[in-house]
């Protein structure tokens, strides 16, 4: 995409071909910065004092033990005890902790489930929550001035995101303006 100029100092007008689109600043600046933190963030996690048995169905046991990883990178600390019964054999030994909100068994239960559909990405929805709040926190702002190169940045970084579509809070990041006629 060329970009052309700001709009109302809160949009860039884009040229790809021959149509024009209008891309929302702060909104398509959020999105990358959600979708960075989604993908590298690592949780921080709370020891607990005792560790605390989990009753999961044989089938999120199984997947729960086979993406350690991914449950560990949420903040979530887990032990497994292969002699327990089955349902039985992993303890939480420590939650994540991110800006005072403590996460729970309920967010790892929603964890592990997500954890079918896709592990590479698997967040639970208030980790989910956290990130799109700091992600529009640190973005540009609707009324702030761009400089051509910050422009082109913002335009570039939408090529590389899996769902360029809307901010995390659902506003739409670009809309099609028109189609030029040729000349």
């Amino acid at each position: 995409m060329q970009v052309l100029g700001q709009f109302n100092v809160g949009f860039i007008i884009a040229r790809l071909n021959d149509d024009l689109f209008i891309i929302d600043q702060h909104a398509s600046d959020e999105k990358f910065n959600f979708e960075q933190l989604q993908l590298n963030a690592r949780i921080a996690s709370q020891p607990l004092i005792r560790p605390h048995i989990l009753e999961l169905s044989i089938v999120d046991e199984a997947l729960a033990i086979q993406h350690m990883d991914v449950l560990e990178r949420n903040g979530f600390g887990l032990a497994v005890d292969e002699s327990a019964a089955p349902g039985r054999r992993i303890s939480m030994v420590s939650q994540p902790v991110i800006d005072q909100t403590m996460f729970t068994q309920v967010d790892l239960v929603e964890l592990i489930a997500k954890l079918a559909a896709n592990p590479l990405s698997a967040r639970c929805e208030r980790a989910r929550r956290v990130f799109a709040s700091r992600a529009c926190r640190k973005s540009v702002m609707i009324g702030d001035p761009l400089s051509a190169p910050q422009m082109r940045r913002i335009v570039a970084n939408l090529s590389g995101l899996d769902h360029p579509w809307n901010c995390p809070h659902g506003r739409p990041v670009m809309r099609h303006l028109f189609h030029l006629p040729p000349e």
